[in-house]
């Protein structure tokens, strides 16, 4: 995977940092819907597809972090270190069995590895395979490495990435439906509940398109110019210390009540 530079155009007007940000503010959207609201609200609806705009943003941002970091192993080793110390605030946050994010782009980082270092086809193939299988306990599973291996491959060709994203906001909306008709014929309410649940999976498609906009329409290649190093690891501890957070506000509430 060699490091390609996309043209530019007039549109281009947000940095790394400011879409970043954006990823992280959408995330915290879904996150307190997550822990703090009532599954199936309107307002739950809602602020649980914010957020899916983080995932695919931040797997472009991978991609492109690993052509250009000055040290492989170092950005590899700071996403499994978060990866271990997220996961005691990620499951007090949402009682989960799965594993956090971090490690599902731990995984994706290793595809990128696998990518670059392996030289037969066919050894790629079955790494990449069985590296998105791995993803199958974590958040975003299966999702998110696919996506940062289409985007690896088809880097520098905005047609080609245009539809990785495409290709992925559409198996996402489907494996949304499936989740929610399963949702709704758990709950003996599959007729009144359909319309809702293929509103929830149109959106959750138009989200994941909006995340390839924002990096392949509105981004200009560019870091903020003042506050790198701050905003570098704002992006690393967010994760782990805004789901802490939520959690001790979900038990005060739950105290009080």
């Amino acid at each position: 995977m060699e490091a390609q530079t996309m043209s530019k155009t007039g549109c281009q007007v947000l940095n790394r940092d400011v879409i970043k940000y954006i990823a992280m503010f959408t995330m915290l959207f879904n996150h307190i819907a997550h822990v703090l609201l009532t599954r199936g609200t309107p307002l739950y609806l809602v602020f649980e597809g914010i957020g899916y705009f983080t995932a695919p943003v931040m797997c472009f941002f991978l991609v492109e972090g690993y052509q250009y970091t000055r040290s492989k192993v170092k950005y590899g080793g700071r996403l499994f270190f978060f990866a271990v110390l997220s996961q005691l605030p990620y499951h007090l946050a949402f009682h989960y069995g799965n594993l956090n994010m971090f490690f599902t782009l731990f995984c994706c980082f290793l595809i990128l590895v696998v990518l670059e270092r392996v030289d037969s086809y066919l050894l790629q193939i079955a790494l990449c395979f069985l590296l998105i299988l791995v993803t199958a306990i974590s958040d975003w599973a299966l999702v998110a490495p696919i996506l940062t291996l289409l985007l690896a491959k088809n880097w520098g060709e905005k047609g080609r990435m245009w539809a990785s994203y495409v290709g992925i906001a559409v198996v996402f909306a489907m494996l949304n439906l499936q989740s929610n008709m399963m949702q709704n014929r758990m709950n003996g309410q599959e007729v009144i509940l359909t319309v809702r649940a293929v509103c929830d999976t149109l959106c959750s498609g138009i989200v994941v398109l909006t995340a390839g906009a924002a990096v392949l329409v509105f981004y200009n290649g560019e870091r903020a110019k003042k506050g790198k190093n701050f905003s570098k690891w704002f992006f690393y501890f967010f994760y782990p210390v805004h789901l802490f957070v939520l959690y001790l506000i979900r038990l005060g509430l739950h105290n009080v009540n």
